[in-house]
């Protein structure tokens, strides 16, 4: 009798041991009634059909009679016999046809996923995939439930690759500072450049500026605006989210689909970000302005006015190095980036006056 303690073939694993038993006995007589073997090595009824079911299973026995069962036959059910008798199969085999069964399924599941995928592709059309807008695709959606606009948030953040810009006249309101965190995280993560304009009266309220802080530590690039004109969020340029009504923000929002769309919002907002003050620099800039030479705020007359250096130089009789090195230093007490932002933002700050 074979119990579960045996160790049968030096497999420890006792359940093994009694398959392993059986189908050593099976393939020994190359057909049997199984049957007899139960009874030869005196398995427990439960053992019996556990045995059975395990090596139909794994292909390592099958069916047989006066007609031979079929694999096919047997893993679908449609096998029928009067007796008992099966057929030990080789291992190898069992192997071979059981990893050409699993490649069948997978081809299935695949086939069954890109199905579903071009389903899904034809439905969906542009409004899940930016990539899939042309420049001459257009689409406008009103969305006035504040559910459906933070699900139309959410889905232009999974959809996102490139870029991210938004503009925030006020607080976060009903925006949920952790939420908007999780965004920033996620985009971040994906590579995604994440900017944000904030009005520079709100940043001082202590909430604000911590929940700012918190951004900017992150990676977000945040600028403070003396005036923010209204809520916008832009996505790689083929989404655009805008109020119904900027002066009623909760009334609603409008999200545009589609390049052609979306350009006029993101000319808007680059012009506000380049007019912007850096987040954390916007007191060295303020203090800025009255301490200028005269050379310095005529090379910066000249610079807002779109002079290029090497006519600053002749203008001013100096060198292009003394002229680079000049421009240099202002833009780092500007706090800006470009030549552009740096003459713009000294005509906002009244450097110029």
């Amino acid at each position: 009798m074979v119990t579960a303690g045996d160790g049968i073939g030096g497999i420890g694993d006792g359940t093994t041991d009694v398959l392993l038993a059986v189908y050593q006995e099976l393939r020994r007589r190359g057909v049997s009634d199984f049957e007899e073997v139960r009874r030869e090595l005196g398995l427990a009824p439960e053992e019996y059909e556990r045995c059975r079911r395990e090596l139909l299973s794994l292909g390592l026995i099958v069916p047989t009679g006066q007609a031979h069962a079929t694999v096919a036959a047997v893993q679908d059910g449609s096998w029928r016999s009067e007796t008992d008798t099966v057929a030990a199969i080789d291992p190898e085999i069992a192997l071979l046809r059981l990893l050409e069964r699993e490649r069948e399924r997978l081809r299935e599941h695949l086939a069954e996923a890109d199905e579903a995928y071009s389903t899904l592709e034809v439905l969906a059309g542009s409004y899940l995939r930016a990539a899939a807008l042309t420049r001459a695709e257009a689409h406008v959606e009103a969305l006035t439930d504040y559910r459906r606009i933070q699900q139309a948030i959410e889905d232009i953040t999974d959809v996102m690759q490139e870029s991210s810009a938004s503009l925030h006249p006020g607080t976060p309101g009903r925006q949920n500072p952790d939420r908007m965190l999780d965004r920033d995280r996620r985009q971040l993560a994906n590579g995604v450049r994440v900017r944000a304009i904030y009005g520079r009266q709100e940043a001082t309220d202590p909430q604000m500026e911590k929940f700012l802080g918190q951004r900017a530590e992150l990676g977000v690039e945040i600028r403070l605006a003396p005036v923010v004109p209204m809520n916008l969020i832009i996505a790689d340029q083929q989404f655009a989210l805008v109020p119904i009504r900027p002066d009623e923000p909760g009334e609603g929002a409008i999200l545009a689909r589609g390049s052609a769309l979306v350009r006029p919002y993101l000319s808007l907002y680059e012009h506000c970000w380049h007019t912007a003050t850096p987040y954390g620099n916007e007191a060295v800039a303020e203090a800025g302005g009255d301490g200028l030479s005269e050379q310095q705020r005529a090379a910066l007359h000249m610079l807002a006015s779109g002079m290029k250096d090497e006519r600053i130089a002749r203008t001013l009789g100096v060198s292009l190095r003394t002229v680079s090195r000049m421009i240099s230093e202002l833009m780092q007490e500007l706090g800006a980036t470009s030549r552009f932002e740096a003459g713009a933002r000294a005509v906002r700050l009244g450097w110029l006056d």
